[in-house]
């Protein structure tokens, strides 16, 4: 099908020793011609031994596309959580925001509310965990 879209965006948070691995493909039949295509994995490292293993793909069979992909992997921006601490606010707490924030763009995304919210609320049990 000519003229597709897509927009793939995954975010993963990594504590202590966890490993993630990401593997993902976007694929572009010759018939595609005209498709748009992003794929973007980014991995939250909370831990002095979390990593992660990204690696997206790109199968392009067709001429006239434009498609990208990319992936990050990194630790809380420590300039960040200086300018919240910086302003009063704890340390655990200016964490939980950071992480927050960072769950929080791909949730924007989601259309239904009721998995949305169950989302929402299942990133929150899991932050609470980590600050007791």
């Amino acid at each position: 099908m000519a003229q597709c879209e897509s927009r793939e965006l995954f975010k993963t948070v990594l504590a202590d020793e966890s490993h993630g691995v990401f593997q993902g493909k976007i694929v572009v039949r010759p018939d595609a011609q005209k498709t748009d295509g992003r794929m973007m994995s980014q991995a939250l490292l909370l831990g002095e031994t979390a990593e992660m293993d990204n690696k997206p793909e790109l199968e392009i069979f067709a001429d006239d596309v434009q498609c990208g992909h990319g992936a990050t992997a990194g630790d809380l921006d420590e300039d960040l959580l200086f300018y919240l601490k910086a302003r009063g606010i704890p340390a655990k707490e200016a964490e939980a925001m950071l992480i927050q924030a960072f769950v929080g763009e791909a949730l924007e995304f989601v259309e239904n509310d009721d998995l949305r919210d169950a989302l929402i609320a299942r990133a929150e049990a899991w932050l609470k965990t980590r600050a007791g």
